[in-house]
């Protein structure tokens, strides 16, 4: 399995911080809710380690996490949706897990299903951009 046939990634102009807020704009006006920002940098340093910027943050759209619920509990072990913003090589992108991995998981779940799903994920990341 190659990362792009499990994450999409775009790389943005925008600082890291800039990045974080035109993200958590956009799942607002997809009408997604926000569960969590987890800032891993800072973390980490708490452990006294250090890393480059990354926080994660977590997204849900209720009638699909419903859904695929009902047809197996486990699903949640890939739940909720997550979008990273990260730093590499001096460059800020960000990036989600495709939904549509999860139909080869789960064979209860077609793929046209999640594929609803990575639709918006790429929306609000390459709105992000």
């Amino acid at each position: 399995m190659r990362i792009e046939d499990f994450a999409y990634i775009v790389e943005t102009e925008k600082s890291f911080d800039e990045a974080i807020v035109s993200v958590l704009k956009e799942v607002e006006q997809k009408g997604w809710t926000l569960f969590q920002i987890y800032d891993v940098k800072e973390r980490l340093a708490a452990k006294g380690f250090e890393q480059k910027p990354l926080k994660i943050i977590e997204i849900c759209l209720g009638k699909y996490a419903n859904n695929f619920l009902n047809k197996n509990r486990l699903i949640s072990l890939c739940m909720p949706c997550k979008i990273n913003i990260f730093e590499e090589n001096g460059k800020v992108k960000i990036a989600g897990m495709k939904p549509t991995m999860i139909s080869q998981f789960f064979p209860e779940i077609n793929k046209e299903e999640t594929e609803e799903v990575e639709k918006y994920i790429k929306e609000i990341i390459n709105n992000s951009k």
